[in-house]
């Protein structure tokens, strides 16, 4: 079967709002003010909780070292998790795409760096979770992106085929995924970077969902 597999934030969802809040947390507890802002630190937000805290602490100009993003890492996932969507929206069309992919016969799944716990949660307060025919994150095996090994473990719990899949996503994390397992990358160019996902060298730049349906029908023929 021809599988879709989805990275979720960055990709399905902007998330960058909650996840910012959730590391500026962190920096309110240590009395240190909200250190990040949630439009121009999008793009680190996408990139991973210890990535939005080592910007901050950089940011302040201290001493500081992993032991520090490591002792507020924890703290980061409860905030995060307590406020996992209140400012999160699913881009435009993502629903109609992905349902349109299903009428069409293509199993679809979720690939992401995200803990899984937290994924499923995020999916359930968005109403997309039966959507997906399976779901892999962060911490769903030993591996994470860009090890391939998720990505194969979502195609197979989703009855694909990798060599009749292809990943849609955001980040270089993504195509380098991607380029490990050797299947098509999509990245979004209507992320915090837009267009400049073209200098990863994607296969294909997705403008809007719209056209995702059409697209992975070419990258994928019968």
């Amino acid at each position: 079967m021809r599988t879709v597999v989805f990275d979720l934030d960055g990709t399905l969802a902007d998330t960058s709002g909650d996840l910012i809040a959730s590391a500026n947390a962190c920096f309110e507890g240590l009395g240190l003010g909200r250190v990040l802002d949630p439009v121009t630190d999008a793009l680190t937000a996408f990139a991973g909780g210890r990535a939005m805290l080592r910007l901050g602490f950089g940011r302040l100009g201290g001493a500081w070292t992993e032991a520090d993003v490591d002792a507020q890492y924890p703290l980061l996932l409860r905030a995060y998790g307590d406020a996992i969507d209140v400012h999160t929206t699913l881009y435009p069309g993502a629903v109609a795409a992905v349902e349109a992919l299903r009428r069409a016969g293509f199993a679809t799944a979720i690939c992401t760096n995200k803990p899984e716990g937290l994924a499923v949660d995020l999916c359930a307060k968005l109403r997309i979770s039966g959507l997906f025919d399976a779901l892999i994150g962060a911490d769903t095996l030993p591996q994470r992106k860009p090890d391939p090994a998720p990505y194969f473990e979502a195609v197979a719990r989703a009855k694909g085929n990798v060599a009749r899949s292809i990943l849609i996503g955001d980040t270089i994390t993504d195509r380098d995924t991607a380029r490990a397992a050797g299947v098509p990358i999509v990245l979004v160019g209507f992320g915090p970077e837009g267009g400049g996902v073209e200098r990863l060298a994607p296969d294909a730049v997705l403008a809007h969902f719209d056209e995702l349906p059409g697209m992975a029908a070419r990258l994928m023929p019968l």
